[in-house]
């Protein structure tokens, strides 16, 4: 899992891709706590062919779920 609250854009879009560039993972679990990072993630995940799923949490938060 990799939590990006708390984070400024661009920088959740870009632990996303460092993460994706350095493992190249089947799945990904991301959470973030704004809309906008969000969508940043989704365009970047559809990019490198991964398909999303956004789950909004109790807290008010997001799970991305990031899969192939």
């Amino acid at each position: 899992m990799l939590d990006v609250r708390g984070l400024n854009c661009p920088m959740p879009v870009l632990a996303v891709q460092r993460e994706v560039k350095a493992k190249a993972p089947k799945g990904l679990e991301v959470l973030a706590d704004h809309m906008t990072a969000v969508y940043n993630i989704q365009r970047f995940a559809a990019s490198q062919g991964y398909t999303t799923r956004v789950e909004e949490t109790e807290d008010g938060d997001y799970r991305i779920l990031l899969s192939k």
